[in-house]
């Protein structure tokens, strides 16, 4: 099973995998939202949209939508 950074929750960490479409804006590319690099969900808004994250030290806000086209596995402390 996909598990994209949409599934996960407040405090929890990723390595990020793939980036599953074209669509994913170069913003989010050129501020480090690249395979290889650590993800952790800081903060969810009312009905998850948008999620805030932390991305190798860059505090950025996406859509949940986008947030589905990031695959990711998850970091077991």
């Amino acid at each position: 099973m996909k598990i994209t950074i949409a599934d996960l929750k407040r405090g929890e960490k990723a390595k990020i995998k793939d980036i599953t479409s074209d669509v994913i804006p170069l913003k989010l590319l050129e501020m480090g939202c690249l395979p290889g690099n650590e993800v952790q969900i800081v903060q969810t808004a009312p009905f998850q949209c948008p999620m805030y994250l932390n991305i190798n030290g860059s505090h950025l806000a996406i859509r949940k939508e986008t947030a589905a086209q990031i695959e990711v596995q998850i970091l077991h402390p």
